[in-house]
Formats: C-alpha cells, structure tokens, sequence
C-alpha cells in the first residue's frame, strides 16, 4: 500500500474517522499500532513477523540496558545491525538464483526473503530509542509506546528519521481541536504535487538512464537526464516526507522537515544540512560524534567524515556505487573544510558561483545513485564525454521538461516567501492549482524512490 493509492486513502480516512472518536481516547495509542502493522503488512505479511522481531527484541534489550547500560545498549545496538546486515548485505555473500543455499531450511528460508519494506529506517528508529532513552529516562517506557515510535505508518517505510528524544514525549492523548488541519493539508498537498506531477513526470523521461536505453541517448541527452533527474529525486523524497509530516500531523504529531531548500547550498556542508536532515543529524549524533567529531584535530576529523559518509552511502544499499556515493561526497566535505571560514566572507558573484559548483557536483554524483551497478554507472558516465557512435540514437522530446522543473525552481528561489507574505491572499488559490494538476496531469505512476532503502 503506497500513498499515492486509493487505497491507502481509504485507510487514512477510517483511522482518522476513528481515532478521535471519545470512546478511542484512551486506546490511541494502540489503535496506531494496529493501523502501522496493516499498513507494513499489507501486500507483504510475510514480512510482519520480521518487524515484531525487531521491535520486540529492541524492548527487551531496552529493559535491559536501563539496569546495565554498559553490556545491554552495545548489545541491542548490534541486535539491530546484525539484523540490518542479515537482510540488506546477505546477497554480497550468497547467490540468490541458487536452487541451494545452505542445505538448511529454516536459514534458507530467510535469504530468500525479499528486503524488508523500511528496515534500514525502523532500525535507526530502534538504535535511537536505545540510546536516548537509557540515558535521559529512569524508567522503560510501556510497550506500546516503543511500538507507535518505530512503526508509526506515516514515517515506517521511508523516514523522517526522527529522534526517540523527540517523538516520546509527543506521545500523550491526543484532541482533535488542537490539530492543525490547514497545516497538515498543506503539507499533504505540496507532497502529492511534487511527487505526482513533478516526479512521476520526470521519471518518464529519466527511465532512459537505465542499462541498456542509456546506450542509444546522445552525449546532450546523457547530461540532461542528469540534471532533470536531480530534481526528479528531490521531488520524489521531498514529497513522500511532506505527506509524512502532514499526515503526522493530522494525528497530531509533529515528525522533523526533511528538506530545506538544498539546491540553493553554498558549500556541501550546508548541503548535509538542507538535504535528508533526518539522517544527517542521525548519523552526526549517533556516529560522528561517538567516533570523535573534529575534538583531536584535523587529519581526524577528516578521517570521521570519510567513514560516516562512506557508511552513510552503504546504508542506502549494499552497492559499491553507493559507497562511492557516500566517500565522494565525504572527500568533497574534507576538501572544502580548510577554506570555508574564507568562503563566508565572498561577494554575490563568487556566491552564485559556489552554488552551481555545488549543484553540478551533487548532481553528478546521483549518477551513481540512480544506476548501483558501478558499471552501468561508469558506462552512462562515459557517454557523456565520449560522443557514443551511433546510427539511430533515441529521439527524446524535452518540450515539457521545464513545465516538471519549474516548481523546483520556484520553490528554490524563493517563491514560497512571497506566498506567505505578500500575495497571501492567493494562497487557497495556489494549493488548488497544485491539487489540480497532481489530480489531472500526474504522470505514470511509480514507486517512491527511497522505498528501496
């Protein structure tokens, strides 16, 4: 169940229908869990077994380690990981196409289960709750709550990521005078539009990027698809965290914005800041830090970056195109360090300047995102500067490209302060045109891209 079908509306409108019913008050809570593990299982129950696991197992190291932080929280933390390792990574190690994998069925059994839906966020929602629970509270909290935290439907699958330390205390009775709705529909709707009409479009067009159409597209094409699939990602994971924020919203919790403005970043430390900043503040506090930040100097600080992003690329899969995703942009951080207090310090041009260097960087690198066979990578790499022979290339048709584009680019430059400024008055108006062509000019669907992770 996607958000974008029918039927995951159906399945919102019930549970919000009930949930602030009076005679609910009391079991929010659990009907939210309920709700999240129909909504995990749906299409995949085989699947919902794994994810109690996790979420049991979790609670009992969690117990655990409130009366012996030291042996317990190390251990629940690697309970996590193995487990995240079992499912994400196997298949570095085993053939899956083989008829026999070990001879022993029940390990046989779960190789062959299909990556669970989610596993890398509900496992960093698991370390999380490990961590800053044993260390701020003196008590466990009861079951449900630790539930509701990992599984909660709006942000299971494909984050935010959000900080136990955040998400716990929201979780008290809930009214349904106190929700938002104007908020939470503006977010739903930004999320649907983006998603919808910018990113489905324009993953049309950039389907030609994969093995083996990329070998019929001209060099001019080659870069084009790059740049039209930058903002296709953005699109896609800005919307799916809008409809999450808005939808937590509406059940009257508030998750983190995962995304400010990116492609406006003067330098790739800011760009870690306005893009997936979930994840950034999860692998700064929960990695980063714990491996020394930059408190022992230089040459050490530049090591920590190189391994959280080089590990940060692994999370997204278990490619080396997503490890050298991940130590590339962990050097262009190590690269820039020693000159970014005199970066501040420069005029309007050098400023325009710095952000297309970091936009074409950033965009350059996607290539390895969007094609984790390094070869095909490289190979779609290559055309790009060595002109490809051929006799019938592709013939693609961009005259709608920049109609997908522009809302990008609006949102970026600014436009959006204008809304809620001085054109106010225009802003029912401007939600309506975006429900409208989400609604009437949505392009084929496709699944969101983090749904992979």
């Amino acid at each position: 169940m996607t958000f974008t079908s029918w039927q995951f509306g159906v399945f919102v409108a019930v549970i919000f229908g009930v949930y602030y019913l009076p005679a609910f008050r009391n079991f929010q809570v659990q009907l939210l869990v309920l709700a999240s593990v129909f909504f995990y299982g749906y299409g995949q129950p085989e699947l919902v077994p794994l994810l109690l696991v996790a979420v049991l197992g979790t609670h009992v190291f969690l117990a655990l380690a409130f009366r012996n932080r030291a042996v317990w929280l190390p251990a629940g933390i690697a309970f996590n990981l193995a487990l995240l390792a079992f499912f994400k990574y196997k298949f570095l190690f085993v053939d899956a196409a083989s008829a026999q994998l070990t001879g022993v069925t029940p390990v046989d059994f779960l190789l062959r289960l299909p990556l669970p839906i989610g596993i890398s966020f509900f496992v960093f929602h698991n370390i999380s709750l490990l961590v800053d629970l044993t260390r701020d509270r003196k008590d466990p909290p009861p079951l449900t709550d630790v539930f509701l935290y990992i599984i909660f439907f709006p942000q299971l699958v494909s984050g935010p990521i959000t900080r136990a330390a955040q998400f716990m205390p929201q979780i008290v009775p809930k009214r349904l005078a106190d929700v938002d709705v104007i908020e939470a529909a503006k977010w739903i709707l930004a999320g649907y539009f983006f998603k919808l009409y910018v990113a489905n479009n324009l993953n049309e067009m950039t389907s030609y990027m994969d093995f083996p159409l990329y070998e019929t597209l001209r060099t001019q094409d080659r870069w084009l698809l790059v740049v039209l699939y930058s903002y296709q990602i953005y699109a896609d994971f800005f919307g799916y965290s809008a409809i999450a924020l808005g939808l937590g919203l509406l059940f009257g919790y508030r998750l983190p914005v995962n995304f400010d403005l990116p492609y406006i970043s003067t330098s790739f430390s800011e760009f870690w800041t306005r893009w997936h900043i979930s994840l950034s503040m999860w692998l700064r506090t929960y990695l980063y830090i714990p491996l020394g930040g930059n408190r022992y100097g230089r040459l050490r600080t530049y090591l920590n970056l190189m391994i959280v992003m080089t590990l940060g690329g692994l999370w997204h899969g278990a490619s080396l195109s997503y490890a050298l995703w991940g130590m590339l942009h962990g050097l262009l951080l190590v690269i820039e360090r020693p000159f970014l207090a005199a970066l501040q310090k420069s005029g309007p041009v050098m400023l325009i300047a710095r952000r297309s260097a970091v936009f074409f960087c950033v965009t350059m690198l996607w290539i390895l995102f969007k094609l984790p066979d390094i070869d095909h990578a490289f190979g779609f790499l290559r055309g790009m500067f060595i002109a490809p022979d051929l006799i019938n290339p592709t013939k693609l048709y961009y005259s709608l490209a920049l109609l997908y584009v522009l809302p990008v680019l609006i949102q970026h430059l600014g436009f959006g302060s204008l809304v809620s400024g001085p054109l106010r008055r225009w802003e029912p108006y401007l939600y309506g045109t975006l429900a409208a062509l989400a609604l009437l000019e949505a392009g084929p669907d496709s699944a969101f891209i983090y749904f992979q992770f």
